[in-house]
């Protein structure tokens, strides 16, 4: 191994051709090549050296991935705060699930700019979606999103026997928030002290606000659904990758 020059990562990067983090990685990887030679980490080379690229490297870089995280209680869905850990930080080769089917492998590049789409409340469990892809985030968020986002909600009456369907019915259409009226939501008994309750928005802790205007007291809240993409088997503290055949 040559003991001048530049690092091999280092001229990687000058040439623009990948970050120096990416370098690094495509090195460790098997995916380098100086003068025809398998390159290592800390490897030198001549600043006019040859350097081949495999192309699964560029195909790798120009993808970007999109993650779906059982959140547990206690994270935040974005930066920290008071104290609590992002979800993001669950994002680790030791929490991937064994059940995921979807053949993508594991590099430190995918948590990159990998940033929440959508929130989800610490006192909140289930599926948050994490995603480098702009266009996920784009249908996801914000003001114009139409896509469904469905909870299970354990609930308790603070008022005497039953919430009257007049209030259930308030649930689904003819509440306002903030004084901004809410978009109808399809709300109905899972059983006799849980709620299933499907959302076109996503408010500031729109379903627990929803819900203490009718007298409920949320005991817990999980989401289950987003768009198409069920939570399905995927266990608490655990994240799988978006499957290319997968839509919100």
């Amino acid at each position: 191994m040559a003991t001048e020059g530049s690092r091999v990562a280092k001229l990687i990067t000058e040439r623009g051709l990948a970050s120096r983090r990416e370098a690094d990685e495509w090195i460790e990887a098997g995916w380098v090549r100086v003068d025809g030679r398998l390159a290592v980490l800390g490897q030198r080379a001549a600043a006019d050296a040859l350097i081949e690229i495999d192309p699964r490297a560029r195909a790798e870089q120009a993808r970007s991935v999109t993650v779906l995280l059982h959140k547990p209680i206690g994270y935040v869905s974005g930066q920290a705060e008071d104290g609590y850990e992002p979800a993001s930080v669950l994002v680790t080769p030791a929490n991937r699930w064994e059940g995921d089917s979807s053949r993508i492998e594991f590099r430190g590049a995918h948590l990159r700019h990998l940033a929440p789409a959508g929130r989800l409340d610490i006192d909140s469990t289930g599926l948050l979606v994490l995603t480098q892809d702009g266009r996920v985030a784009k249908r996801l968020i914000g003001d114009e999103t139409r896509v469904e986002k469905e909870y299970l909600v354990r609930v308790e009456f603070t008022g005497p026997g039953r919430l009257p369907e007049t209030e259930l019915e308030r649930l689904r259409h003819g509440m306002a928030l903030d004084d901004v009226a809410l978009r109808p939501a399809r709300v109905s008994w899972q059983n006799e002290d849980q709620l299933r309750i499907v959302l076109r928005e996503g408010r500031k802790r729109q379903i627990r606000r929803m819900c203490e205007l009718v007298g409920l007291k949320v005991l817990g809240l999980k989401r289950v659904r987003i768009g198409s993409v069920a939570l399905g088997p995927l266990p608490v503290g655990q994240w799988r990758y978006l499957r290319d055949d997968e839509r919100f």
